[in-house]
Order: C-alpha cells, then structure tokens, then sequence
C-alpha cells in the first residue's frame, strides 16, 4: 500500500554532512508516524529520528543535537539532515511509514535501504 523511495546516502568524512530523502506513494490514510532507522553491521535496527502525524519528533539519544528529521505533507517526503558525522553514524538507513491497520495496530513499511558511509 505504500512504497518508499530513498536517496541521499554516500560517503562522507567525518565531521561533514549529508540530507537524506524519502517519497512515499500510494495509500497514505492512517499514518502514525514517519521515521528513520539505521542498522551497522552486527547490530541491531534501531530507531534513529522519527516525526508523528501531528509534527512531534523522537531522536536516539546518540543523534540528538546532530540529526534533524523534517517533513513536506504536500510532497509525503521526510528528511534527515545530519551534521557532524561519526563514524559511528556508518550503517544502512532506512526510511519507515507506521500505517494503522485498524484494531491489529500499526503496520510498518520499509524502504530499501541507503548506505551512509563515514570515513575517519
């Protein structure tokens, strides 16, 4: 029902910046919430930044001060600008939608992936 098409990753040294994008198409009755995850190799998917349907944001606290999560309604596009890269931040990110499906609750919608790359 819904599709996510993500750009903007790369490489970049650390201390630089990169602006990451996501569009979503098709259904987007019942969204929660729209987000990014990442996941390094070795661990786990974890939340990075996150912004609800009523424009609250969420950030992991290893982000916070760093990374900014913004969105355009009119476009069903969400940004990451990220500041000062680690090389910590190294690690594939993932756009996400969180769709209601009625009373079984969310459901969660991936894009595929964008390799973010920081060098030290």
């Amino acid at each position: 029902q819904v599709q996510l098409v993500e750009s903007g990753g790369g490489l970049v040294q650390a201390g630089g910046s990169l602006r990451l994008s996501c569009a979503a198409s098709g259904s987007m009755f019942g969204i929660n919430a729209m987000g990014w995850y990442r996941q390094a190799p070795g661990k786990q998917r974890e939340l990075v930044a996150l912004v609800t349907s009523v424009g609250d944001t969420n950030y992991a606290d290893s982000v916070e001060g760093r990374f900014t999560i913004s969105r355009d309604n009119a476009k069903n596009t969400v940004y990451l600008q990220m500041n000062s890269l680690k090389p910590e931040d190294t690690a594939v990110y993932y756009c996400n939608v969180q769709k209601q499906a009625g009373r079984l609750g969310p459901v969660f919608y991936w894009g595929q992936g964008t390799q973010v790359t920081v060098s030290s």
